[in-house]
């Protein structure tokens, strides 16, 4: 059939007779659950930092700066307040003067130009005494109960000094040399979760406002982005004579924080294997009832469009030394411009049945993987209500009890059904045990090492989930199938973590990575850039496969915007056109 130039032939697109149809519920684990299609992962209506600042908007937290001095070179205390119907959370930053030789996004740091403590109310007098003498010392420091969250920062200095100036001259800055960094500061870490001796999660887990994750640390990098405009517009005040010096709301909106991420987090994944079906499983739930929605409307296309131009304009601005980054970027430009051709060609005919589901089907086939996550995010972000309510599952709940009475038998058949994937890696070639996973000494950080190289593997984290639930079934073949598990774990003892996993995840199918976690062309940028985009980071610039500079909370409203109607509208922030 032949098909005018302006007009988008979807007919090819029908399911055929005989083949299941896709958009009939979620995308499978087996196809999401992938490392390369992680990797391609973008921010959505349900990263971390949405559903951060949806909650302050909605319920009116009452955002104010206390407790501010600084001298002329903006070295001093500053204290930020969320203040909530019933609690307050403060942030407590300590900036110090730091030589340049000592500026590193290096985790075994020992000196910053700022750190910063959530603090679980408001401090006094006492405790921010305290604190100035443990912040700074960070992993080295003494905390109490009531710190929730240590961080450390330093200056993107050059970019820093350039605003700087710009606001003591009396001048606004050029917006396109702020976009080429995004951030006035970055952060070396984010610490929570009872780390190097601050509170345990459990202080404050079945707290509405930070029940669901990492709500805590993404408030934390919030107010750190606040502390560097007023810190940068006393020191530009200063250095004209005490006049205003004020950045542009817009400049500032455009300005996140940045931040260098490592292998820290990467572990954290695997080892919270209900949490990450809840990530999985909420978004593509989100996809699934935008790709079952008919008679997709002309506003519904507008919007679609304004969203395809923003992010276009956003991947344009993208820079990354990344090779293959660059590359990436550049199909996915490609990909976006077919897009807006679908879009534009579209027939009300072909828009009055499941017209998303049509075209996300014809992406499957026709885009690379981050075009196709990309337009994932982008369908979620069409529709608001999409996403309603399917965060309140983004917390973990008590561990479960070991079912030990099922037998050998039941116990094999449920992991020949879970992890029939595994059968097709052996394990016995040297490079699908390329690496190992442990952790270091002088930081107690994850790392990623060569396993025929380096000391260490008798260390291992248990990361290899494949090998090791491959060893696990292998095991329960040559035991009787009669046996209780509870026998069979009295002998091999190792396995017990791994029946536990198992039987969890027989309920949460989302919440295993499909793919060999030691074998040589693994890559864990690729589990750092999907934890990071539900965080709801972007602009990626990896630096190795080992560790990437992102940015967040880019395009965010100010701490004074909170209850404006487009507070919510930044997803993939663009540089402003007319600062």
């Amino acid at each position: 059939m032949s098909v005018a130039p302006n007009q988008l032939d979807l007919s090819a697109d029908k399911p055929h007779p005989g083949k299941s149809d896709v958009s009939a519920g979620l995308r499978p684990p087996e196809r999401v659950c992938k490392l390369d299609r992680m990797g391609a992962a973008f921010p959505t209506r349900l990263s971390f930092m949405r559903l951060l600042l949806r909650r302050m908007s909605r319920e009116r937290w009452q955002m104010k700066r206390g407790h501010f001095e600084l001298d002329e070179n903006g070295y001093g205390t500053a204290v930020y307040t969320a203040q909530l119907s019933d609690r307050a959370y403060s942030l407590i930053a300590f900036a110090n003067p730091l030589a340049d030789e000592d500026r590193t996004d290096r985790v075994i740091a020992s000196a910053w130009d700022a750190a910063f403590v959530l603090f679980d109310g408001i401090p006094s007098q006492a405790d921010i005494d305290r604190l100035r003498a443990q912040a700074p010392l960070q992993e080295a420091g003494r905390f109490e109960a009531t710190d929730l969250v240590i961080s450390r920062a330093n200056r993107s200095l050059r970019l820093f000094e350039y605003v700087c100036d710009c606001l003591a001259r009396g001048e606004q800055p050029e917006a396109s040399r702020l976009n080429e960094v995004g951030y006035l500061m970055r952060t070396t870490a984010v610490y929570g979760n009872g780390k190097f001796g601050i509170s345990d999660r459990s202080r404050i887990a079945s707290r509405e406002e930070t029940q669901n994750s990492f709500q805590a640390e993404m408030l934390t990098v919030f107010l750190i982005r606040q502390f560097t405009f007023d810190q940068l517009e006393h020191i530009a005040s200063c250095r004209a004579g005490g006049k205003p010096a004020v950045l542009a709301p817009s400049l500032k909106r455009s300005l996140g924080i940045g931040n260098a991420t490592g292998l820290g987090m990467a572990p954290f994944v695997v080892s919270h294997p209900e949490l990450l079906h809840h990530w999985f499983h909420a978004r593509e739930s989100a996809l699934a009832r935008v790709r079952s929605m008919e008679g997709i409307s002309l506003d519904d296309i507008k919007r679609a469009l304004e969203l395809q131009q923003r992010a276009y304009q956003h991947v344009s601005e993208w820079r990354t030394s990344d090779e293959d980054y660059q590359q990436r970027n550049r199909k996915l430009l490609q990909n976006l411009l077919e897009f807006r051709h679908w879009l534009e060609c579209a027939e009300e005919e072909q828009r009055s049945g499941k017209f998303w589901d049509v075209l996300f089907r014809r992406a499957e086939t026709t885009f690379d993987l981050d075009g196709q996550e990309l337009l994932c995010a982008l369908l979620i972000e069409i529709y608001p209500e999409v996403s309603e309510g399917l965060d309140e599952m983004f917390h973990v709940h008590d561990p479960e009890p070991l079912h030990i009475t099922e037998t050998v038998r039941v116990t094999l058949e449920r992991l020949d059904g879970q992890y029939d994937w595994t059968d097709d890696i052996d394990f016995s070639a040297d490079e699908q045990n390329a690496h190992f996973w442990y952790v270091s000494e002088n930081k107690l950080e994850p790392r990623f090492g060569r396993r025929a190289e380096e000391p260490g593997a008798d260390q291992e984290m248990p990361v290899a989930i494949a090998r090791d639930m491959a060893a696990f079934r292998h095991r329960l073949r040559d035991s009787d199938p009669n046996q209780s598990l509870r026998v069979f774990l009295q002998a091999y003892p190792e396995f017990r973590h791994l029946a536990r996993r198992a039987q969890v995840l027989g309920r949460y199918p989302y919440g295993e990575i499909r793919d060999n976690l030691i074998a040589e062309g693994c890559s864990p940028l690729d589990i750092l850039r999907f934890k990071l985009s539900f965080f709801g980071a972007a602009k990626f610039d990896p630096k190795s496969s080992l560790w990437t500079r992102i940015t967040m909370f880019q395009g965010a409203p100010l701490m004074s915007e909170l209850d404006q109607p487009w507070a919510d509208d930044w997803w993939l922030s663009v540089a402003p056109q007319n600062a």
